[in-house]
């Protein structure tokens, strides 16, 4: 037992020494993703006031609106969104924070994301194959997960509070 207790605090303390090693913008873009996903508007705020880019990608290709979306941190979305973020970056699987909700069924945020123009092919039938990644619309993406009736729904929503709006 002491030699298993020994080996952890060994490997924490040589991890722990690692990332002190790692690039300061490494460090930097951890925290500001960490703020992402746990909602700390107040942090994400400090890094956008301070010049930190909105849309700096993580170690996976992710961006923070993309991170808080998957998380379902409303609230922070909103506020990458109002700093400029782009929601219609992809990451390296072709995926855009709108898809990330439909993914998590965050609708709430969906409803905010969706009415983005992303200039996709809105031609595109959600039944026509995926060719390439990267030109997924959304409505592909959720016909693959099952989501399209929730989809239409959600547009159908959006559509119908715009209307009233105008009224």
């Amino acid at each position: 037992m002491r030699l298993l207790l020994l080996s952890l605090l060994l490997l924490s303390t040589m991890l722990r020494s690692e990332e002190q090693a790692s690039d300061p913008l490494e460090q930097l873009t951890s925290y500001f993703f960490a703020a992402a996903r746990t909602g700390d508007v107040v942090v994400l705020n400090e890094f956008l006031q301070q010049g930190f880019p909105v849309d700096q990608r993580n170690s996976q290709s992710y961006t923070a609106l993309m991170v808080a979306t998957y998380a379902g941190q409303q609230q922070a979305v909103e506020l990458l969104l109002q700093q400029g973020a782009d929601a219609c970056l992809r990451d390296k699987r072709g995926h855009t924070a709108m898809m990330g909700a439909i993914v998590k069924a965050e609708w709430t945020i969906g409803k905010i994301l969706y009415p983005i123009d992303c200039k996709e092919d809105k031609s595109v039938d959600a039944k026509t194959p995926v060719t390439d990644k990267e030109k997924m619309t959304v409505a592909q993406f959720a016909a693959v997960f099952g989501q399209s009736e929730k989809l239409q729904q959600l547009a159908e929503d959006i559509q119908a509070k715009q209307q009233a709006g105008r009224d």
